[in-house]
């Protein structure tokens, strides 16, 4: 159950503060609310903070009042004087410089100016923002969207949008091609996510009171498009084409379950021994690259068969130096086409629903597999509570689960 905060909530893994000002203070302020990210996902800092600025905003009502009580008072015209609305504004106007100094005043102008700037400028700024804070993989989907995005409206200010324009960009990406992913309609909504997470970005900055975006609808169905499970006939013409610098990764992952960059980026110290129970990898985040989920992190046993493949591989550093998943990519596919095996959804990752089918065969549980391969378990309805009191399979079930998957008859490593 998610902490309660007062005047505080949590957002995409951050808290943010928000407190609507008194009438009269808003009146002065020129803004609604005090609203601030306390740029935490903890919820203990996060209450501090908000404590912190509560006692802020309690300062600024009682300075805005007490400033506006002698501002107000020093304009000396009476309700019936013709010049009576504008000598208010004046002294409206006076007050708001008065209060420029202070923190009133600070938070005034972080509330109250919304600067005209082009949505490209923005969207350069963002982008700059989220490479710091992503994988090259994800800020790759996150760069696609946004500067989709700016192609068509790069040129209008930030606070001329609409849903209007929501509408019409929704439609616009209903026409992206489908070599945008392998799910089109995913890929849509993906990036219908991101241009959001963008534009909500800009009311965090104060360049924008909402987002008006978020009030249009996504109706477009995600339909799923798995990738293929390659069959053992699929397997033998693989291993059996000649691709010694694939080979290897392939007959790796195909008998581990692993996915392409966790097998391209093994090092050789990732390679463990666990006595009776043989050689391990220690799938885990290394100098070569990270995992993408805290599930990822695993044990997972040898193969007996690759045992004379990882023989022939460095003996120090990392296992495969000169592959990247891209190049994975790009070699599995020439592979195929070499093969003749194009089939629509087989791609590289196909080895790993291969391993997991292996495992669905031989009747292991679901939770076993999941260990395995870095899944969460879906033993649970709400995918935790397996995961807090289960400690996991023993090393040796892990063994005995893996020994007993065969590559298909008459396809060894030799």
């Amino acid at each position: 159950m998610t902490a309660q905060i007062k005047y505080a909530y949590l957002k995409d893994r951050t808290w943010l503060y928000r407190r609507n000002w008194p009438v009269d203070v808003a009146l002065v302020i020129g803004s609604r609310a005090m609203k601030q990210s306390l740029k935490t996902g903890n919820a203990a800092t996060a209450r501090v903070r908000a404590a912190e600025v509560n006692a802020s905003f309690e300062r600024v009502v009682s300075e805005v009042r007490e400033r506006a009580e002698d501002a107000l008072s020093a304009t000396e015209v009476s309700t019936g004087h013709p010049e009576w609305s504008a000598a208010s504004q004046t002294a409206l106007q006076h007050l708001r410089a008065t209060l420029e100094p202070s923190e009133a005043g600070v938070i005034y102008r972080r509330e109250r100016q919304v600067e005209r700037v082009p949505s490209s400028e923005l969207a350069r700024a963002y982008l700059e923002k989220r490479s710091r804070e992503l994988r090259h993989g994800g800020f790759k989907s996150v760069r696609y969207s946004v500067e989709l995005f700016a192609s068509k409206y790069g040129d209008r200010e930030v606070t001329a949008f609409t849903r209007a324009e929501g509408r019409e960009f929704l439609e616009l990406v209903a026409q992206l091609s489908p070599t945008v992913g392998r799910s089109v309609d995913a890929s849509q909504r993906r990036i219908w996510a991101q241009v959001n997470h963008r534009l909500d970005w800009c009311v965090y900055e104060g360049h924008l009171e909402a987002n008006p975006f978020r009030s249009v609808r996504f109706d477009q169905k995600v339909r799923s498009n798995p990738y293929a499970v390659p069959t053992d006939a699929e397997v033998v013409r693989l291993l059996g084409a000649y691709e010694p610098v694939l080979r290897p990764l392939l007959l790796i992952c195909l008998l581990s379950g692993m996915r392409a960059g966790e097998a391209a980026g093994l090092l050789r110290e990732d390679l463990v021994s666990k006595g009776q129970q043989g050689l391990f990898f220690h799938v885990r985040p290394n100098t070569v690259r990270l995992l993408k989920t805290l599930t990822a992190e695993r044990l997972v046993p040898v193969h007996p068969e690759l045992v004379p493949v990882l023989a022939g591989l460095p003996s120090t550093g990392q296992l495969f130096p000169d592959l990247t998943v891209n190049c994975v990519t790009k070699r599995f596919t020439e592979l195929g086409r070499q093969s003749q095996l194009e089939r629509p959804g087989l791609v590289f990752h196909s080895t790993r629903k291969w391993f997991v089918t292996q495992c669905e065969r031989a009747e292991v549980p679901e939770p076993w597999t999941a260990s395995l391969v870095g899944h969460q378990s879906a033993r649970s309805e709400n995918g935790l509570t397996y995961g807090i009191y289960s400690a996991g399979i023993s090393d040796e079930q892990k063994r005995s689960i893996v020994d007993q998957i065969r590559l298909p008859t008459g396809m060894g490593v030799s």
